[in-house]
């Protein structure tokens, strides 16, 4: 698929990010100055150029964008794989009404690219399961994402 570049998400990638979907998250890292790639579930869409995501308040995440704010976020979905690039600031070191220590993080996009290869499509999105109690999960991921849709932010 020939390279789209956009500087927002599009309407659909902006609706698939109104709800937890598995995304990896590239830094740079303070320490080694190479690349550093994480697996992060809580990811929201605020508008169509920003995304806010919630991390361990000890993630080395927090480190490696207060040094570099440059990241990418890479995104399986709608039939491709995209690449947003973007620059990160820290929110808040802790979220409020969650019990974990979670920081928050914005993402001011950049740009919006297909990064599919040629002539294919993705026909099965990648899923994950928690594996710790059900119960407790959906209740944790429900605090989470609403701490991240606050508007006082």
């Amino acid at each position: 698929m020939a390279e789209t570049v956009a500087e927002s998400l599009s309407e659909e990638l902006y609706q698939i990010l109104q709800q937890e979907h598995f995304v990896t998250l590239g830094t740079v890292d303070h320490e080694s100055k190479g690349p550093s790639l994480n697996a992060i579930s809580w990811a929201l869409a605020i508008d169509k150029k920003t995304i806010r995501f919630a991390v361990d308040s000890r993630s080395r995440i927090i480190s490696n964008v207060q040094r570099n704010p440059q990241v990418v976020v890479n995104l399986i979905g709608a039939g491709s794989t995209y690449s947003i690039n973007g620059k990160a600031s820290l929110l808040t070191e802790k979220l409020e009404d969650v019990p974990l220590k979670l920081a928050m993080i914005n993402i001011d996009i950049e740009s919006v690219r297909d990064i599919m290869f040629y002539g294919s499509r993705i026909s099965v999105e990648p899923r994950y399961e928690k594996t710790y109690n059900q119960k407790a999960a959906a209740k944790l991921d429900q605090q989470v994402m609403t701490a991240l849709r606050n508007e006082n932010i």
